[in-house]
């Protein structure tokens, strides 16, 4: 009894299983399907944790331009220069801040409350007004900027840049 109930047992659970060729490697007119070209990966969306296919990211759904959701006219008011410029808070050390957080922003120990207020990259002189949001910490801790700022004032989105900081005139 058994050996007739154990071989139909494991054909039944091995029904849903694909064909006993595509298991073994071969397809279905017996030549080996490592010969067969692979499907595009970039082209397949990919299964989650619950089997739910999810759509494969390209790299240009990454890129900083993407991100960037600030106007050209917010990038060109930013950048204008200033008709007087206030008092030096300091330097600071930024780097970037959440890429999807939309604005020109400079998340720093240097205020104690939100202000508008102008960041400078000394190594090549470009400005671009923003605004300075408090966060925990001594004066010495880095800060956090957005990556439209970034851009503006011509830092890297990947190092560290020291950046001066003055509130608005």
């Amino acid at each position: 009894m058994t050996r007739i109930l154990f071989p139909l047992i494991a054909a039944t659970a091995l029904t849903g299983c694909g064909s006993f060729a595509d298991r073994l490697g071969l397809g279905g007119d017996g030549s080996d399907a490592a010969t067969a070209p692979a499907p595009s990966e970039a082209a397949a969306p990919q299964a989650d944790a619950e089997g739910a296919a999810t759509p494969t990211l390209t790299s240009a759904a990454n890129s900083a331009d993407s991100l960037d959701t600030t106007t050209a006219e917010e990038r060109e008011a930013a950048t204008q220069a200033p008709v007087s410029v206030g008092a030096s808070l300091g330097k600071t050390v930024a780097s970037l801040g959440s890429a999807t957080e939309p604005g020109l922003w400079l998340k720093t120990p240097l205020v104690k409350n939100e202000m508008p207020g102008r960041v400078t990259n000394p190594a090549n002189g470009k400005s671009a007004a923003v605004t300075l949001i408090p966060i925990e910490g001594p004066p010495t801790a880095g800060s956090r900027m957005s990556l439209p700022a970034l851009r503006l004032i011509g830092a890297s989105l990947t190092d560290l840049t020291t950046v001066e900081v003055s509130a608005a005139g």
